[in-house]
Order: structure tokens, then C-alpha cells, then sequence
């Protein structure tokens, strides 16, 4: 009786897991179509989001702001709607350390921590993360301190050849070979300055970031939400567009969002997204 009871129970949870779904995310746009998926970890963001969508709220809004090699932003809904700012909502910041800014991740606008020291996020607008690939002992060096302590280093009458070498690449825009000459002095500027330059990362950070690459500099501080599982080509595209000085496209892009509760397992069938294991 208990063998028969125990096959019952398995045959019940196989055929839950068989038959438990979850919103499927479109965004269409010239270029083409994007899916994403959106993570239980973010309940607030995942409901607003879907509820927005649901009542075709983001159609017709644009991807407003564009940074090549940083990220799209878009679906301000409250400006194509004329509400007035103070109905402008926003969202309890959701942070989550195993969601992070790699690739394709969608996360939410919000203000500045000078007047939103909460950090909340919209209640609409969001990007999606373009970002690039880093170099380990780049992705594990604050460059912020870095740049500081080098500008100061080359100031010094000693290093004439360094600070003319950093002139020369600069003014060739060659920021890649700056990048690399300031971390070839790190060990130096550490020692010469007293400092610690190191930045410290979590270990899927340093997955992350050294393959498909992203925005580390974002992790902690702003809500990731959800993940582009195919159509990332479409977002390299809409990356590419040629901006005026304020970062918006000179030709708009438009998009239209559908979600669709869809089972589970076609959706890692279809785009090959892996869900997590539930503890």
C-alpha cells in the first residue's frame, strides 16, 4: 500500500511540473521580435509589467534611449499617456544577488539615489542590458578609483612619458589601450598610493561578465526582472541606431508587447531556457 501511495504522489508532482506555466513576454519592433521571460523572484515588477502589456499600455511607446554597448530603454508609458507626474508610480526596489546585469537582462529605469535614495524603480520604463565582455582582472578592478589614482600619478614630473603616452592614446580615441595602460600600473598605483583597487564579485559575476558580458557597475543598485531568452539580435540592432546628443534614436523605435501564459516546458523547449530548480 505504501509503494502504491508513494507512485501516486510521484505521477501527481511529474504531472504539476508537466503542466505549470508561466508568461511568455514579445516585444515587437522593426527590426523584429524579442521573448523574454519574467523571474518569480520579482513579484511586484513581474505583476506591474504584466498587467501593463495585458492592457496594451506599452504599445506604441518607444525605445526612447539608447547607449551602444550599455543598453535600450524604453516603455515610458506615462509620457505617451500625458499623466500627470504626480501619477507617475513607482515600484519597491526587488534586489536579488542571482539576478544580475549579464546580457539580455531587463531591468527597471528609476531616478537617481539624489531625490530616490530608496532606489524604486518606475512604473514602467525599463532597458534591456547590451553591455560588453570584460577581462577578469578588468571586471575585478574598481576603475573609477583606478582612473583617479592614474590621473593623479601621471601629474607627477617622473611620469612625463606616461602621462604623454595616455595623451597620445586619448586623442586618438584609443580607449581600449587606455583601459589596458592604467591596469598595467595597478599594482603600482596600489603600492605607490596605499590603496586598495580591487572590486569585488560574486561568482556568477565572473561568469557572467567574462563570457556574454553586461553592466556590472549596475548590480545591487537597480531591479533585474526578467531575461530576453531569444531575439537578442533584435536588441543589437536597436543598439546600433544612431543617436542624437540626448542618446534618443534619430529614426524611432516602436514596440508592441504581448504576454501569453504558455507551459513551461515548451517554453525551454522552443527558446531553451533552463528554469531553476525549486529548493
Amino acid at each position: 500500500m505504501l509503494k502504491i501511495t508513494c507512485g501516486l504522489l510521484l505521477l501527481i508532482t511529474l504531472a504539476a511540473c508537466s503542466t505549470e506555466k508561466d508568461y511568455l513576454v514579445t516585444i515587437e519592433t522593426k527590426y523584429g521580435n524579442m521573448y523574454a521571460i519574467l523571474y518569480d523572484e520579482t513579484p511586484k515588477h513581474k505583476e506591474n509589467f504584466v498587467k501593463l502589456a495585458q492592457d496594451g499600455r506599452y504599445d506604441s511607446t518607444e525605445f526612447h534611449r539608447i547607449i551602444e554597448n550599455f543598453m535600450v530603454q524604453g516603455g515610458d508609458v506615462f509620457s505617451k499617456e500625458n499623466l500627470p507626474q504626480e501619477e507617475w508610480y513607482t515600484l519597491p526596489a526587488e534586489f536579488n544577488k542571482n539576478r544580475i546585469h549579464e546580457k539580455g537582462s531587463i531591468a527597471a529605469a528609476r531616478q537617481g539615489e539624489n531625490i530616490n535614495p530608496e532606489r524604486r524603480s518606475s512604473g514602467c520604463q525599463f532597458y534591456i542590458v547590451q553591455g560588453q565582455v570584460y577581462e577578469k582582472d578588468a571586471l575585478l578592478t574598481d576603475i573609477r578609483k583606478l582612473q583617479e589614482a592614474f590621473g593623479k600619478f601621471v601629474q607627477l614630473d617622473r611620469n612625463k612619458d606616461l602621462r604623454e603616452k595616455y595623451m597620445d592614446l586619448y586623442e586618438r580615441k584609443e580607449f581600449d589601450s587606455i583601459n589596458g595602460l592604467m591596469l598595467s600600473k595597478k599594482d603600482e598605483l596600489e603600492s605607490f598610493f596605499n590603496l586598495d583597487l580591487s572590486s569585488n564579485k560574486r561568482a556568477n559575476q565572473i561568469e557572467a561578465y567574462t563570457t556574454v558580458g553586461g553592466t556590472p557597475h549596475l548590480d545591487d543598485t537597480y531591479t533585474v526582472f526578467g531575461k530576453v531568452i531569444e531575439g537578442l539580435d533584435v536588441m543589437e540592432k536597436i543598439a546600433a541606431e544612431e543617436t542624437d546628443p540626448m542618446d534618443k534614436p534619430k529614426s524611432p523605435v516602436y514596440m508592441k508587447v504581448a504576454v501569453e501564459l504558455i507551459n513551461k516546458k515548451e517554453i525551454t523547449h522552443q527558446y531553451g531556457y533552463q528554469y531553476p530548480e525549486k529548493q
